[in-house]
């Protein structure tokens, strides 16, 4: 085996994921879990939240693309990077989510978490999504379809 097989296998293995992440809907073990101790939304390797109860675990869902692809409700936040090679990860005692897409000449990385209220906050949840170009230049695509009262009408 060569030096480059193994880099080569890398971007195939990338490229797949990246494929799999992209198939709605997308499998669970493609997703990172982000929450405030009351709800938690799941984002995909894609940049994309496919599923969202709010403001609580048992409220109606906003998202729910995980479950109906079509009607459920999706927030996507994506470069246009082909053949990028794309990782998830948290930052270290934190439950901030890091999706970091990798290419040739240009990367970025979107930053999702949710506010954790406390006794002196106003009670309001969010979620916090930040998308930083780390190197070169990206366009990027965002798409919000939220589906309130999903499932309930």
């Amino acid at each position: 085996m060569d030096a480059n097989s193994g880099l080569i296998g890398d971007k195939v293995a990338a490229k797949r994921s990246q494929e799999d992440a992209a198939v709605v809907p997308r499998a669970i073990e493609n997703h990172g879990v982000i929450g405030d101790l009351a709800t938690i939304a799941l984002v995909a390797t894609d940049g994309t939240i496919d599923f969202l109860c709010w403001p609580d675990f048992d409220s109606p869902t906003i998202f729910a693309a995980l479950l109906d692809p079509e009607r459920g409700g999706m927030f996507r936040i994506a470069p246009e990077l082909a053949d990028a090679r794309v990782t998830q990860q948290y930052l270290p005692d934190t439950n901030v989510l890091l999706t970091r897409w990798m290419g040739d000449k240009a990367s970025g990385e979107l930053t999702d978490f949710m506010y954790v209220k406390n006794s002196r906050s106003d009670g309001s949840s969010m979620v916090v999504r930040r998308f930083r170009v780390t190197r070169g230049s990206l366009k990027l695509r965002m798409s919000c379809t939220p589906r309130f009262e999903y499932a309930r009408r």
